[in-house]
């Protein structure tokens, strides 16, 4: 019973640790009523939380395998209580640093989840699970949405203490509910780190959810002062469309996760990256309200698919590995959405608007696409290796002018030559002298007339012994129907003749 209750208990844990993690940007509006905080400071108070909401999910993933999510879940909403209590009576710009700080705690609680749930379904459907369990990100909407009516009503620093109430029903709730039981994994973090720091995908993922998550996080944070400050709006309107912002890209996170169970995911990529590219140009050009609106809530649909697919991603790469990779991934993603809006402060500070800022998000966005089509068919032609690699008949690639130019390890088995014995010869080093001159001839004709040849042919292995093969010989041609390699597929029958005999 408890195994089945872990995904709503869990994606509860997320909305209540996002809840916190955006207390203070929620309530920002409020706050700077009462506290002096200085124009190029503000930034800096929306964003800090995400120094530690990132830093930290790498360790709470990785001890998530080691001790269960229970215990993670019941540490982190412990801990969270004397922040959110010394915000509530902050009365300095210093406060709000210092307890902001640790309301990270809040965000980095996001890895916790997505390395413990995938225990619990087959992998067919992990995107979909770590999509439902993503959608946590909704935490960030309620608070954008209600604490600033809530607010209005009964003070900031009031709203500020009611969730301590929300943080003590969850304690008791992961304490009674939580799976004491849950499958641990004590594989080392140095051993695990070093199993995945070099392969080149743990970093286009983390770049990928960099942006994802990243921007999702950024425009979270930074959307109910910038709406404000910019377009003039009040502040409780300005707390609606954030949260609507919200709202989308969280809706889509599942939608994202369960295409991706059903879709090439790098093909999904290729389709947000294309889509953010387009949408960040449109907010660089500073638009009016309406295009800006359209602008945003495109980058959250897209967020929320992409955040969606890039955790379907992680465990299909890193299945040993899930725990570090996810909190590398999340990590990164928290910290893309710690730098926007401190950039894109100082760029308005210097050029007096925020266009340079959008524009490089629609690069970077471009640059992103550019990787997930390298990824796409360098992973297609990583599966043609694999093939050519693992199968049992030996394959021979010769260039126009007869050279060998690549040979698997089948060849090697089958004839005896390795591989830098054959490259650069000619096929005729497997030449026997059982078929005339006549026999060639007309296997290339048919080749030249067909595109290729099929059937019996006596060849030689390196030591001399002379064994019966079933050939295929096929003309490689470009799209300009120009041959421009010849690949031959053997198989030895001597043995299947002889019983036959």
């Amino acid at each position: 019973m408890l195994r089945k209750i872990q995904l709503p208990l869990q994606t509860l844990n997320l909305i209540v640790g996002f809840m916190i993690w955006v207390l203070i940007s929620s309530l920002l509006p409020f706050i700077k009523e009462d506290i002096a905080i200085p124009d190029n400071q503000l930034a800096l108070v929306t964003a800090i939380p995400v120094i530690l909401g990132s830093i930290l999910r790498v360790p709470l993933g990785y001890y998530a395998n080691q001790f269960g999510a229970r215990k993670i879940f019941l540490i982190s909403f412990v801990l969270l209580l004397f922040p959110v209590y010394y915000i509530s009576i902050a009365n300095s710009l210093a406060d709000l640093l210092v307890g902001g700080l640790f309301l990270g705690i809040g965000g980095a609680v996001f890895s916790v989840g997505v390395t413990s749930l995938p225990k619990y379904y087959p992998k067919e459907k992990h995107g979909f699970v770590n999509g439902i369990y993503g959608a946590g990100n909704l935490g960030t909407a309620i608070s954008a949405f209600a604490a600033p009516v809530v607010a209005t009503k009964f003070g900031w620093s009031t709203t500020v203490q009611l969730y301590l109430i929300i943080l003590g029903v969850f304690i008791l709730a992961n304490f009674l509910l939580g799976d004491k039981q849950e499958t641990k994994v004590k594989t080392p973090l140095l051993e695990q780190i070093k199993g995945v720091y070099k392969n080149e995908k743990l970093w286009l993922l983390s770049l990928f959810y960099f942006i994802t998550f990243g921007s999702f996080v950024a425009f979270t944070i930074y959307l109910p002062n910038f709406l404000v400050a910019n377009f003039g709006l009040e502040k409780v309107d300005a707390g609606f469309r954030t949260a609507g912002f919200i709202v989308i890209a969280t809706l889509m996170r599942p939608i994202g996760g369960w295409l991706a169970d059903r879709f090439h995911s790098l093909i999904l990529l290729m389709f947000v990256f294309g889509v953010y590219t387009v949408s960040a140009m449109i907010l660089s050009f500073a638009p009016s309200i309406g295009w800006y609106t359209f602008g945003c809530l495109t980058i959250a649909l897209c967020a929320g698919i992409g955040n969606g697919v890039i955790f379907k991603l992680v465990p299909m790469y890193f299945s040993k590995q899930a725990g570090i990779v996810n909190g590398i991934v999340s990590a990164m993603g928290g910290l893309g959405g710690f730098f926007p809006p401190l950039i894109l402060t100082l760029l308005f500070n210097l050029t007096g608007h925020y266009a340079i800022g959008f524009m490089a998000l629609s690069e970077v966005a471009l640059a992103s696409l550019i990787l997930v089509v390298w990824m796409y068919f360098q992973g297609k032609m990583s599966l043609a290796n694999e093939v050519l690699n693992h199968t049992a008949e030996g394959i021979m690639i010769t260039d126009t002018n007869g050279k060998i130019i690549s040979v698997n390890p089948a060849f090697t088995k089958i004839t005896g030559f390795e591989a830098a014995e054959a490259i650069g010869k000619n096929p005729n080093i497997l030449k026997s002298n059982k078929q005339a001159k006549s026999f060639y001839e007309d296997l290339w004709h048919s080749i030249e007339t067909n595109g290729y040849w099929q059937g019996e042919i006596w060849n030689s292995r390196k030591d001399g012994e002379e064994y019966l093969q079933w050939l295929t010989i096929s003309a490689v041609k470009n799209d300009a129907g120009e041959v421009v390699q010849y690949a031959g597929m053997f198989s030895d029958i001597s043995n299947l003749k002889k019983k036959k005999a």
